[in-house]
């Protein structure tokens, strides 16, 4: 299972029954819709429609409404980048939120600081890491955000280079050197992954990382306590239902599937 799908199943999870998506209208965002849709489909849900728009579009009030009018429980947002950050704005202006739950395919902690917690309030998403998880996860984004020269917090894919970079060096010491790429890569696929960020977790034959996934709820500015307190955890997603399953991926280099 990819993100998306992984997204539409714990949405699904929260009892939300309908989904209604505004998307970019270009293949990548034509994909997005598509696999929350089949997984949404898949657990019980309804797909009420969809409203495209092309890359670029700085009025989204029309797309709105059609949203709006489709009274469906969760609005999805399939588009990235500034589509995503104008769209959430403006739904935010039009008090979409208020009536229906928003759903973010592709958002982190970075766009949420962007918009303010009062235009993302209440949007749903699914990221693989934030700092704010644990003791060990707080201490590091601590010491990252001392380093950091706009003094920002750590998100998920600055949290997913280094923990993949502390497996490498790890496999690298247990081989006994970097020169053998091939032997380096079948340590690392050995190894369990362990580290203060994602925990207890594996690499697959294929080459996938295999953790934990977690449902965030954008917090209203009345609940959040400082600067980065943004999310409030909504479900977890055990590693071992949050990825597309080996047999599925299809990959030519993989002899037993199953």
């Amino acid at each position: 299972m990819g993100l998306w799908p992984c997204l539409a199943r714990a949405v699904a999870q929260q009892g939300v029954k309908s989904v209604y998506f505004i998307t970019a209208d270009y293949a990548f965002g034509h994909d997005l819709e598509k696999q929350f849709a089949d997984e949404f489909v898949k657990h019980g849900g309804k797909v009420l429609g969809s409203a495209r728009h092309p890359i670029g579009t700085s009025d989204f009030s029309s797309l709105l409404l059609q949203a709006q009018s489709s009274g469906a429980d969760v609005v999805a947002f399939a588009n990235a980048g500034g589509d995503t950050s104008n769209s959430l704005k403006q739904a935010a202006e039009f008090g979409l939120g208020e009536r229906q739950k928003l759903a973010a395919l592709i958002m982190g902690q970075n766009n949420v600081r962007a918009l303010g917690l009062r235009a993302s309030q209440g949007i749903l998403l699914l990221v693989p890491f934030y700092w704010d998880m644990s003791d060990a996860s707080r201490a590091f984004a601590r010491r990252f955000q001392e380093r950091h020269p706009k003094r920002l917090m750590p998100n998920d894919m600055q949290a997913g280079v280094y923990s993949g970079a502390l497996h490498y060096l790890k496999a690298v010491d247990k081989v006994g050197s970097a020169a053998d790429g091939k032997a380096v890569v079948v340590a690392m696929k050995a190894m369990p992954t362990d580290d203060s960020l994602f925990g207890k977790g594996s690499i697959r034959e294929d080459g996938r990382k295999l953790h934990p996934m977690y449902l965030f709820q954008v917090k209203s500015p009345a609940e959040s306590k400082n600067d980065w307190d943004f999310y409030k955890l909504m479900s977890t997603i055990p590693a071992d239902q949050a990825f597309r399953p080996l047999r599925e991926g299809g990959c030519s280099l993989i002899a037993n599937q199953n």
